[in-house]
């Protein structure tokens, strides 16, 4: 936890500034994790502030999700759509609908595949997520016995596969996944801040383990903030728990903008 003078100085850089940037990770910070991905809907009144935010004009606002990055707008049906990093960092889609993403070489195509046939040889396809460079398996809505067996059987699986094509193994609050190792949350964090310069004020807020290296990448550039209900360990400087906290951050940025806003306007 950061001294609270830290923080004050935080906002008042993004009162002052005429662009800042926010960037959010989805499940586990802006939603509640749902069993059934497809509702994992964000906390009531969210969209909302995230909506008016944008509306400021201030805010460059940015998601960076394991999920795919087009599963995201669907939740947040934000006018226009922010830019989504999906994939922990290997998806880039830009609010004009461009995307980017590295070549995925042959030979890791055909080692992921055989990573989803190993899973589904061992009846865990209702479990399996397939994303571009990346299998991922949840045992979220598992028993923490049953997770708990079914993480060590899977790891001990995909490790000898995974090496074939020197892919990397990462696990994430509850499940793990197989994925090309060049880009992270840390390279979407540092794309961005590279992108905004070095005087715009950036926040990033996540919950997961996932999420350490995006708050490393914005240490002595910016606020690291864990949205969590437990406490961990952690790079960021913030804790705060959802929703309640989570919308007061929010409501927050929100004010610190439109107050930006109207000052720039009275100088006209």
């Amino acid at each position: 936890m950061p001294r609270q003078v830290d923080v004050d100085e935080f906002w008042a850089t993004v009162e002052k500034s005429a662009r800042s940037a926010l960037l959010l990770d989805y499940d586990g910070t802006l939603a509640p994790f749902s069993i059934n991905r497809e509702r994992a809907v964000p906390y009531p009144g969210v969209t909302d502030l995230l909506q008016r935010i944008m509306n400021t004009g201030r805010t460059r606002l940015v998601m960076v999700t394991g999920r795919d990055a087009r599963e995201i707008e669907p939740f947040l049906k934000l006018d226009p759509a922010p830019e989504v990093w999906g994939a922990h960092g290997l998806q880039r889609l830009k609010p004009d609908g461009t995307s980017e993403m590295p070549e995925i070489p042959e030979d890791v195509e055909e080692v992921l595949r055989d990573v989803g046939r190993w899973l589904d040889e061992q009846g865990l396809h209702n479990l399996v997520e397939i994303k571009p460079g990346s299998v991922a398996v949840h045992w979220r809505a598992l028993r923490p016995a049953e997770a708990e067996d079914l993480r060590s059987k899977v790891l001990l699986g995909l490790f000898p596969i995974a090496d074939r094509a020197c892919l990397k193994v990462l696990e994430f609050d509850g499940g793990v996944e197989v994925r090309m190792p060049d880009l992270d949350k840390g390279d979407a964090v540092r794309t961005v801040l590279a992108e905004m310069g070095p005087n715009a004020p950036v926040a990033y807020l996540g919950d997961d383990f996932t999420d350490e290296k995006a708050f490393r990448a914005l240490k002595g550039r910016g606020l690291a903030v864990l949205v969590r209900t437990k406490p961990r360990r952690t790079a960021a400087q913030l804790s705060i728990k959802p929703p309640e906290e989570l919308l007061e951050f929010l409501s927050r940025w929100l004010r610190s903008t439109e107050t930006t806003q109207l000052a720039q306007r009275a100088t006209y």
